[in-house]
Formats: structure tokens, C-alpha cells, sequence
């Protein structure tokens, strides 16, 4: 064969080849634009969204699921802005006060219709427009190696995280972006009354390194060593736990402070079958597995799960009055 004609050879090739790719990325292109897609919006730990992406992508390798982190009050903000025209089909994990405030708003579909609420215990199920996903118990947490490092005592109440020595190594969520910040506040104003909590707050700031956006800020910044002390979530540190680190959890007399966190789907989405077969699959599969892999603390009637090292028979802070309006009349008072 002439040098020409190989020239022309390779030339005629190259232009089928590239033919060929540019046909076969359009279809696949085309496909891919006609998957099914659904969005989640959700305030849960990394860990638990990368858990939630490997069962997604078992069950429903067909469809197309994002999930989109948003601290909870940036969750909450997000849908309460964009209303039912939110891209958005699903919110997860949110706690209960601003779910009221969505369903309230006419943002969540109506589920008891769909769904058997009598497997779940009668203080989680509260309305009509959204399920549970977990109890979220809060405690004190301590980096042991920190304390011991630095030569300080373990605090045994409240008062004593007033201290000097504490100065810069308390880490809390802020209230008004975190559900879990805002069990603590609340959990104190029942304890002791407003005037008292909101006291005590003001003082407490002082020790205070910062107020973090979520709930999972303060058991970070244990595992970092950037403080010696945090007001977190129990199942953030029991993870570390048996991940290793020194933690421990520890319970003050006015009890554990808890939340509710749920699920819904978006006024409107509920009747596309991508994603009510995924909302189903949170309810009747992910449901259990999230009780018995991460968050023990009992939302069944029938079921009880165990963890390593997570704490058993939790004497629970009195939580009474936990409104939405009551939440943002307290609120409206946190200036931090």
C-alpha cells in the first residue's frame, strides 16, 4: 500500500471512530437524560449518606438518586423557600419542629394513607405528613486524652462546664442552625426555666470555642482534639468509639436531651412511582437497618437494637412544649 493511501487509510478510521463516539455518547447521553431522578435532601452524618448512595445504587440501579447534605437549618429554610416547586421529592432526617413548620406551610404530602403508622411508638408519630427516622439522643462528650493531656477534671454537671479551666475547649451547636443545639436550650429552659438557661448560656459562652453549623460539629472537633469537651450527639460519639478514639459519654442530672427526626415526601411527588418506591424502601428497609447500624434508640414498638458501647436505659431530659412556636419565640432570643 502507497504512503497515500495508508494516509487516507488512517484519515477515513479516525473520522468512523469518532463518528462511532459521537453517536454512541448521544444515546448514551439520551439515556441517561431518560433515567428516572430523585432528589433527597437531607441533614444526616457523611457516613450515613454514603450508606444510604450503596443501598440506592443495590436496589435501584435503573434510577438516578441524589442526595444533598444541608445543615438543618438550611435544610428546613431551603424547602420552606422553594415550596412545592422545589426540585426536591424527599427531605430526610430533619427533625420533627421544622417538619411541622413545612406540613403546616402545605410543602409535605399527606402519608397516613399510605403508611401503617402503628409499627412506631405513639410519641413519634404526630402528624400526617411525615414519619420517623430516628431519636436523637444528645449527651456530654469527652476527648479523654484531651483532658488528661491538658490535666483537667471530667465535669459531673452543668455548672461545672462554667469553669475557667474550661476556657476555649467546649464546643456546642448553635441553636439556631442545628436541631441538636436546640435540644440542648430547650432541654435546659424546661429543666430550670427561661431566665435561668438563657443565664446560663451567656456564661457558658465564655468556654465556648464555637458554636458549630450542625450537630455533628462538636464530636468533630473531639476527634480533631480542638476541644476537650462537647455537647453532641450520642450516636457521633458511640461511631468514634468503636472507631477508637477516646471518648466518653456522660449524662447530668437533667437527662439526656432528645429530638425526633423524620421523613416526608414533597406535596406533589408522591404519586411518581420512582419516588414512592424509593420512600418506600426508607420506610420498610432502611428503616430497621438505621436503628440497628447507627441510631439504637427505640422508635419501633416491636424491635429493640443494640450497639457497641452505646448507652442503655438513657434517662431522657423532660422535653415537654417542644412547639414550633414555642422554638421560635426561644430563637428569636439566642444571640450567638
Amino acid at each position: 500500500m502507497s504512503l497515500r493511501k495508508k494516509h487516507v487509510y488512517v484519515f477515513v478510521l479516525v473520522v468512523l471512530v469518532l463518528a462511532v463516539g459521537v453517536v454512541s455518547s448521544f444515546f448514551l447521553t439520551d439515556w441517561f437524560r431518560k433515567k428516572e431522578r430523585v432528589l433527597i435532601y437531607t441533614s444526616t452524618e457523611d457516613y450515613r449518606i454514603a450508606y444510604l448512595q450503596e443501598k440506592f445504587a443495590e436496589k435501584f440501579p435503573d434510577y438516578v438518586i441524589t442526595i444533598e447534605y444541608l445543615s438543618t437549618g438550611n435544610h428546613a429554610a431551603k424547602l420552606l423557600a422553594e415550596g412545592r416547586s422545589t426540585d426536591a421529592d424527599i427531605t430526610y432526617d430533619l427533625e420533627y419542629g421544622y417538619l411541622e413548620k413545612l406540613a403546616r406551610s402545605g410543602v409535605l404530602a399527606r402519608l397516613s394513607d399510605y403508611y401503617d403508622t402503628s409499627i412506631y411508638t405513639d410519641d413519634t408519630v404526630v402528624s400526617d405528613c411525615y414519619l420517623p427516622t430516628l431519636r436523637n439522643g444528645g449527651a456530654i462528650i469527652v476527648n479523654l486524652d484531651v483532658v488528661e493531656k491538658l490535666g483537667l477534671p471530667i465535669p459531673t454537671s452543668y455548672e461545672d462546664l462554667l469553669k475557667p479551666e474550661y476556657k476555649n475547649l467546649i464546643s456546642m451547636p448553635n441553636p439556631k442552625s442545628s436541631g441538636t443545639g436546640y435540644m440542648f436550650l430547650k432541654s435546659l429552659v424546661n429543666a430550670w426555666g427561661e431566665d435561668k438557661a438563657f443565664d446560663y448560656f451567656d456564661k457558658l459562652t465564655a468556654n465556648i470555642l464555637q458554636y458549630t453549623t450542625s450537630g455533628m460539629g462538636p464530636v468533630s472537633a473531639l476527634v480533631q482534639e480542638e476541644v476537650a469537651i462537647g455537647l453532641g450527639i450520642i450516636a457521633n460519639a458511640v461511631t468514634q468509639i468503636n472507631n477508637g478514639v477516646n471518648l466518653k459519654i456522660l449524662f447530668f442530672d437533667e437527662g439526656a436531651p432528645y429530638s425526633l427526626c423524620g421523613q416526608a415526601i414533597i406535596s406533589g411527588k408522591e404519586n411518581r412511582k420512582a419516588v414512592k418506591e424509593v420512600f418506600d424502601f426508607l420506610i420498610h428497609e432502611i428503616g430497621y437497618e438505621n436503628c440497628e447500624l447507627f441510631y439504637p434508640e427505640k422508635i419501633f414498638k416491636d424491635r429493640t437494637f443494640e450497639i457497641a458501647n452505646y448507652p442503655t436505659n438513657i434517662k431522657y431530659a423532660e422535653m415537654s412544649n417542644n412547639t414550633i412556636e414555642e422554638k421560635e419565640r426561644l430563637l428569636a432570643k439566642w444571640q450567638y
